[in-house]
């Protein structure tokens, strides 16, 4: 049986890119924070299972919430990097990605004990023009990405790369690559297997793509998905939809995944992919 990769990515309900009212951290101090409790109920469901996972960790939350990315660690899940403050890659110089990077994993190393090697951009933000960040990446001890989204979406993708795990070459050396899963259809590739496409298709969905996968699904959810109870932020109409939808029915299909199909974390998935045979990138 496949185990699929199953992330958290670990930030707050109002981590919500592109919205000026959520746009820098001195705003979100005055949000009341709620995930804590949403990432209990997660660590509680994954003792049911008895799955460990990966938590890609924003440095924002860790520096708040010390002892809950304590507490993720030594229940045996492992600890990525989500950056520090969640800003959008392709915005960025590369100086300010360099300092985010090195902050952000300065305190996720420090806080967790763990080497912490794996790397996620808030909204897979790494495009084209941008891709000296995975140069960055490996020259902080980065060694698995999970950033690349192959298809083309609203903070930019990059569509035409592999759709199965593969080996980005940089200057600094090599970089594994879990690009996020997508299907095709009508010509396009889609996406079904984290956030707001998680939550828009059913679970018998979930559960073909999970039962006939040849290759890993890379599945990513935020606590807030769990949490229907959450505040509602004032976003354009498709936007709020996808944001809002399905709140209510997050945690049962997770739990309905985690009880018939096998999930694992990074490391854990890196190890059973045949990397002399995957595709390779030069950056």
């Amino acid at each position: 049986m496949i185990t699929h990769l199953l992330s958290i990515d670990l930030e707050d309900w109002f981590h919500v890119l592109d919205n000026d009212a959520t746009s820098s951290p001195n705003q979100w101090e005055k949000f009341p924070s709620r995930v804590e409790k949403s990432t209990e109920r997660l660590l509680a469901l994954f003792d049911k299972h008895d799955v460990k996972v990966t938590f890609f960790v924003l440095g924002w939350i860790a520096k708040k919430f010390p002892n809950l990315v304590q507490k993720i660690a030594d229940n045996g899940h492992e600890i990525g990097c989500h950056s520090q403050n969640h800003p959008l890659i392709y915005l960025m110089s590369r100086k300010e990605f360099e300092d985010d990077l090195y902050n952000s994993l300065s305190l996720l190393r420090n806080i967790s004990g763990q080497a912490v090697t794996m790397y996620r951009a808030p909204g897979f933000s790494i495009t084209k023009e941008c891709l000296w960040a995975f140069d960055i990446l490996v020259k902080h001890g980065i060694k698995v990405d999970s950033s690349v989204f192959p298809a083309s979406r609203a903070h930019g993708g990059l569509a035409g790369f592999p759709i199965e795990p593969f080996i980005i070459e940089t200057s600094k050396g090599s970089l594994k690559e879990l690009p996020i899963s997508t299907f095709g259809f009508a010509g396009k590739r889609v996406a079904f297997s984290g956030g707001g496409y998680f939550r828009l298709f059913p679970i018998f969905v979930h559960s073909y793509f999970a039962k006939n996968a040849t290759k890993p699904i890379i599945m990513y959810l935020h606590p807030r998905e769990i949490d229907p109870s959450q505040p509602r932020l004032s976003l354009p109409l498709m936007r709020y939809i996808k944001t809002y939808i399905n709140l209510n029915s997050t945690y049962n299909k997770l739990d309905y995944l985690l009880d018939h199909f096998s999930y694992g974390s990074v490391s854990e998935v890196v190890s059973k992919v045949n990397w002399l045979e995957t595709k390779v990138i030069h950056s």
